[in-house]
């Protein structure tokens, strides 16, 4: 009786995995299906080009999209007008997909192979209005699969604003609303196909303001107290500071206001500092350091100073188990082929990037799977990391060699190039969900390492404190 009942549940298996397999397939079918629709989606957020907090536009147009395919929209959530969750299901365990839509200041392009500005005031340089898309575009493949098996789960496609400088996440994790989150998917364009563990680097930054006194600089210097002498003197002290620092640390700053007349003594003057390092409490007591530089730059030049917490966001934890995971999917997938349009175009890229032949191959392969990597930039999917197993991607939506936050970066995002990789996307997004709903051992393998790495005693604390969202930080 006994084996009678081990060869049933054997035979009632079967079947529902190969249904579950074929609807798999066909969840990847209806994307390509799609992808005329989802790339105009695309370049339309393209052409928008919203900087942080202010993506109202892109926002409202990916709302429209889930809320159309029968998603629940919850808007302005963690008090950010254009952050939003929107959630298919009512039980089972929640898969998060990660999207972002915000674009860079200063590198508005158009989709040409030379450099020539499309008139706005940004550009979509990291390739978010991709990320957007793709991540909608996967909710939605994954709602569909839901439905044709039956499956319980909810899938829960989260808007993220403000990825760019704003820390627009670690508002949204400080809120609490990935607390019943089993599992985040992210991904991000990129130059090449890739899905190795993921690393990024801890960062905080922050405005520095200096006061000081107005006056004739010719005919009353000494009446004058010179608010940009105190900037200077504080990137003059913090230059000095990168001797004495770790060598992997990286400090970036830039003077967001200097003065408006050379003959006039600037009463006011402001600079925009960075600080990163692969471990958070590098990246704090470094910030530390630039506060009293300012301080002491306020004391030297007879101004005064405050300053304030723009964005802090976590270094990146890795899960090898959704890693591997997300790798198989990606390799099963596969890149792109250029049209012989896409070829010369990106032969056109390439040579402004001082490339003498064009790496065509790199968008059509996976490279190979990694367990470590190396940290240059930083995100704010690092906190979402932090509270629930977290793991993403990139996928070559630029001409190979193309680096991030660059005109050739915006050009080929605004092409079939970017929006072909980005189904790619799309489809991996899809195919390691339908895996989790479908294995839920493969979740708490990567709940089990989670814990592990994250630590037991662990408790979340975000790098830039309690302040409100930085609402007007790209003013």
């Amino acid at each position: 009786m006994k084996n009678y009942h081990v060869l049933l549940i054997a035979f009632l298996w079967i079947p529902m995995s190969i249904i579950a397999q074929k609807a798999k397939k066909g969840a990847l079918n209806n994307l390509d299906a799609k992808s005329s629709e989802y790339a105009k989606i695309a370049l339309q957020i393209w052409d928008w080009a919203e900087m942080g907090y202010q993506e109202e536009k892109s926002a409202a147009l990916l709302q429209e999209t889930l809320k159309n395919e029968g998603f629940e929209i919850t808007a302005g959530i963690a008090e950010i007008p254009t952050a939003f969750m929107a959630e298919y299901g009512t039980e089972g365990p929640v898969i998060a997909i990660l999207g972002e839509y915000d674009a860079l200041p200063g590198l508005s392009q158009q989709a040409v192979s030379e450099k020539i500005p499309a008139g706005g005031k940004a550009g979509h340089a990291c390739g978010h209005h991709l990320f957007g898309t793709a991540s909608t575009a996967a909710a939605i493949a994954v709602k569909n699969w839901l439905q044709e098996t039956k499956t319980k789960g909810r899938v829960r496609f989260y808007g993220c604003p403000a990825e760019e400088g704003g820390s627009g996440k670690v508002y949204m994790v400080r809120s609490g609303i990935f607390d019943d989150v089993d599992v985040a998917l992210h991904w991000h364009p990129g130059a090449q196909n890739a899905a190795s563990a993921g690393a990024a680097l801890a960062n905080k930054s922050a405005k520095f303001r200096f006061y000081g006194v107005s006056a004739h600089a010719a005919g009353a210097p000494e009446r004058g107290r010179s608010a940009l002498d105190g900037v200077e003197a504080m990137n003059m002290m913090v230059n000095m500071m990168r001797e004495h620092i770790p060598q992997d640390a990286r400090i970036h700053y830039v003077i967001t206001d200097g003065g408006k007349a050379p003959n006039v003594v600037p009463d006011f003057a402001e600079v925009y500092y960075y600080a990163r390092h692969g471990n958070r409490d590098v990246v704090i007591a470094i910030f530390d350091r630039m506060v009293k530089a300012a301080e002491g730059a306020a004391m030297g030049t007879g101004t005064t100073m405050d300053y304030e917490m723009i964005g802090g966001t976590h270094e990146l934890l890795p899960n090898l188990t959704l890693q591997k995971l997300v790798h198989d999917n990606l390799s099963t997938i596969g890149g792109i082929t250029y049209t012989e349009e896409e070829r010369a175009f990106a032969e056109k890229i390439s040579k402004t990037l001082g490339k003498e032949q064009l790496a065509e191959q790199t968008a059509a392969i996976i490279q190979p799977y990694k367990e470590e990597a190396r940290a240059f930039g930083s995100t704010d999917v690092g906190d979402v990391s932090f509270v629930v197993p977290t793991v993403g991607f990139s996928t070559a939506t630029w001409v190979p060699g193309t680096p991030a936050h660059s005109w050739q970066a915006v050009a080929a995002g605004g092409t079939s190039i970017g929006t072909k990789s980005m189904m790619v996307a799309a489809k991996t997004l899809t195919a390691t969900a339908i895996d989790l709903f479908s294995d839920t051992d493969i979740i708490e393998k990567s709940k089990k390492e989670f814990i592990e790495k994250r630590g037991n005693n662990f408790v979340y604390k975000p790098l830039l404190g309690d302040r409100a969202p930085a609402l007007n930080y790209r003013d």
